[in-house]
This record gives structure tokens, sequence and C-alpha cells, in this order.
């Protein structure tokens, strides 16, 4: 019987482990989109301890222990970091089959040398040996990012962040490479006046400029956007329940907005046209920019009002929406090419639902510029574990170009979470595998083992310039 999480762990046959082992286990990591701080990266964090490490923000871990029966101060409250990483000890038993369970056994191994089960038993032995590591050299944030081969990091920042931290990290040399995404989704949010006015004034002085009208908030977003590019970014990113490509008029664009500088909500159809107008103004600006834009679709986020109100956002409330997304979204990619000004674009879906729909209209806009030019996201958020990310691998193979894929990234907080790749490695050379054992897939392992070389790390190599 084959140990837990050996070497051959996800590898179903020899051809798997050979595929895994010579071309996809050496590959460095390029993770285009993370959540990671640039602060802590910046001044080279050292943790004081595995709670701080691994369940300070990871709401995937915080909603585990919730459905484990564990009182929220074990959470995001004020109960010791020792206790929490206890009650998170006695949960993980209860995750088997859950991708946490992979997780952090791969984490405990790849990190800290530790193969020992998280467990009640074994949770203060665990604890004290992850923290005297963390302590030791060579455990800092960014020997953590190193430890893992992580050669470039794209963290996820608004359009009005000073982006300090990362004109510091511009000045570093030690072979990892941090760079910006310009996220622009508050800047869209105009449903709620009084937020929205808030948001406006942080941009007024992040662009030191005063903002009257429509066109005066746009010249704003757009001096962002250009000082973005001056700090090296070179991608947007966009989450968003749907894409909406209504139409609208300047005049009533300069309608809402005076609309919403006098404290008055719009209602839901002026919210439309004033995202769809900024989104088009920001897909342009994207590709005279040469960028690649990005746009995470179908969260149902901040379900639970009670605990958003007593928690706030980003705290494991969230959902998979089911709202429809095809037409909107091929309106909107349709507007940029007919005037051939639709640039480089990844697309993502949370609904599993929208795989072979996301995986067909991204063939609509690849027009031969380049490679992949228009992209099938991999599997994000819910759907980042092995059923999910084998169900997105399979609705590109089938419909489009998998060996063009730009694959894994992390979408995570946490600077542990880098075995994450390693995990959608094993499960793409165990698709390749299975089927070359079968007789689907000819034995040609040094073209299949660059093609899975490519999906690891080359093809996002030269998709975005790194």
């Amino acid at each position: 019987m084959q140990r837990f999480l050996d070497e051959h762990f996800l590898l179903t046959g020899k051809t798997a482990q050979r595929l895994y082992h010579e071309f996809a286990a050496g590959m460095p990591v390029i993770d285009y989109h993370c959540h990671l701080p640039p602060e802590e990266i910046a001044e080279d964090r050292v943790f004081e301890n595995i709670t701080q490490a691994w369940l300070y923000g990871d709401h995937y871990k915080w909603r585990a222990m919730r459905a484990n029966g564990i009182p929220e101060v074990f959470c995001t409250g004020n109960a010791s970091d020792a206790d929490k990483f206890k009650k998170w000890a006695e949960t993980v038993p209860y995750t088997l089959r859950n991708p946490l369970y992979h997780w952090t056994h791969l984490e405990l191994q790849r990190y800290f040398d530790c193969s020992d089960l998280l467990a009640p038993d074994t949770a203060a032995h665990i604890y004290d040996h992850c923290n005297e590591r963390l302590r030791s050299p060579g455990y800092s944030v960014r020997q953590l990012l190193q430890r893992m081969k992580v050669e470039v990091v794209c963290t996820t920042d608004d359009p009005v962040d000073s982006l300090g931290w990362h004109r510091q990290l511009r000045a570093t040399n030690d072979g990892l490479r941090v760079f910006p995404a310009f996220r622009p989704d508050k800047a869209m949010n105009a449903e709620d006046a009084v937020s929205f006015n808030v948001y406006a004034g942080r941009l007024e002085e992040a662009a030191n400029t005063s903002i009257g009208n429509f066109d005066q908030y746009l010249q704003a977003l757009r001096s962002r956007h250009d000082y973005f590019a001056s700090v090296g970014c070179t991608v947007s990113d966009h989450g968003l329940d749907q894409l909406v490509a209504d139409s609208y008029s300047q005049a009533e664009l300069e309608t809402i907005f005076a609309k919403l500088r006098a404290g008055k909500d719009p209602d839901k159809g002026e919210c439309r046209k004033f995202r769809s107008a900024l989104l088009y103004e920001l897909a342009l600006w994207d590709w005279e920019a040469g960028w690649v834009q990005q746009f995470h679709l179908g969260a149902l986020r901040n379900t639970n009002s009670r605990a958003l109100r007593t928690l706030g956002g980003d705290t494991g409330w969230d959902s998979i929406g089911d709202l429809p997304q095809a037409n909107a979204l091929a309106a909107f990619l349709d507007r940029l090419d007919s005037t051939d000004r639709l640039a480089k674009t990844i697309i993502y879906n949370l609904n599993p639902a929208d795989n072979e729909l996301m995986a067909a209209l991204i063939g609509s806009f690849n027009d031969g510029a380049s490679p992949g030019k228009i992209q099938y996201g991999s599997a994000w958020w819910f759907l980042d574990q092995k059923d999910g990310m084998t169900r997105q691998l399979n609705a590109l193979s089938n419909l489009g170009l998998l060996s063009r894929f730009v694959g894994m990234l992390t979408d995570s907080r946490s600077f542990l979470s880098y075995p994450r790749h390693e995990y959608f490695r094993r499960i793409l050379c165990n698709l390749f595998g299975e089927e070359i054992d079968r007789g689907e897939l000819p034995g040609d392992i040094p073209w299949i083992g660059q093609i899975i070389s490519d999906i690891c790390y080359t093809n996002a190599k030269n998709y975005f310039g790194w």
C-alpha cells in the first residue's frame, strides 16, 4: 500500500511519476495572482509562531473550524496563538477528503520536514517544532518563498495604494521579483454613495487632483494606472460577480456621478451603466499599456450579513454564485475586439457549471496574435482542489489548447501556500501519465514532458514577459 504523501503522491503509475519528477517538480514558480502583503516581503518578516504564518487571514481554515464547532474566538477572535493552533489541530482529523487535509500535511513536510499527522495528540510537538524552525536562520518570508523556488510574486493592489513597498522591493537583488497588480474593484462600486465618496476622496489624494465630474474621475484613475506602470505593473485584476456590458451615454454617466457626489444611491440600472463604462475604459488602458487583464467571475460575496457586520469582509462567508455569465462576457470582449483593442485576457470562473462555457468562449477571441492570448484561468478559490483542477484541465483540453495554458497560481494570503503549485503539478502529470498508459496519448515522453514544463512555468513566463 502506498504511504500517505510519499514521493508518488497523486501519481498512480510509473509514467505519471516520471513526468512529474523529471519535468515538473524542479520548475520555478511564477505566482501571477495572490494576496500576499508586499510590506511583509519588503521587510522580510520573521513569524513568531506557525499560527501567525498559517492561521492569520486564512478563511479556508476558519470555515473548516466553524463547521467543526469551533467558536469564533479561536478563528478571528482574541484567543492566544497557541490555543488557536490547538483548535486547528482538533479540526484537521475531521478534514479528511477536504483539500485542507492534503495542504496542511504538504506544508508541514515541505517547509518544516515534519511528517507527523496533525491531531490533538501531536499538536504540542508540531507547534514547538515549527516555531523553532520559524525562529531559525532561513525561515524569513523571502527565504520561505525561495525555499519553494518562487521566482515571481504578483500581489493585488488598489489604485489608491502608494506602492511604497513595491518601490522598495525593486531595489532588492536576490532573485525574487515582486510586482503589483491593478485591482480597481472599489472604484467601480457605486451601490453605496457614502462608501463611494470616501473612496473618491482617497483617489483625489492619491492622484493629487480634484474630482468634480465623471471625466475627472476617469482621469484620476488613469493617472494611477500610469503610476502603477511606472512601478513595474503589467497586470490588472477584477473580482466581479459577473461582467456587465450595458449601453450608456456620456450624459448618463455624468448624471450618475453627480448623483453619487450628492450622496444619493444610484438604482441598479445606473450602477450597471457606471460599471460598464469603467470596465471598458480600464480595458482600453490595459491594451494601450500592453498589460494582461484578469477577470475573476462568479463569487457570491458576504452571504452572512450578521458575520459581515461583526467581522467584516474576507473572513470566510462567501460562496459560489450562479449568475449568468456568457452574454455579457461575450459582448464585453467583442466590443474590445471589434476595434482590435482586446488585451491579453485571463478569465476565471467560480461556478463549475460554467467550465465548458468559459473554455468555449475564449476560443472566439483567440486571434493568432500570440499563443493563448485569451486564457481560461486555473481552478479558483472553491475549485482549487483535486476535482476542481481536474475538471478545469479537462474542459480546457476538450475545447482549447491545454498545452498553451499559463498554469497554477496560489490566490493566497499565506506564505506557506506554495505546495499548491506542487499539488497542481502532480494532478497535471497524472492526467497525462494515465492517458499515455492507456494508449490514449503517444509515449513521446520528451515532447509531453516539454508541454508539462511549459504549463508549469514557461508559458506564464512568456505570456507575462517576466
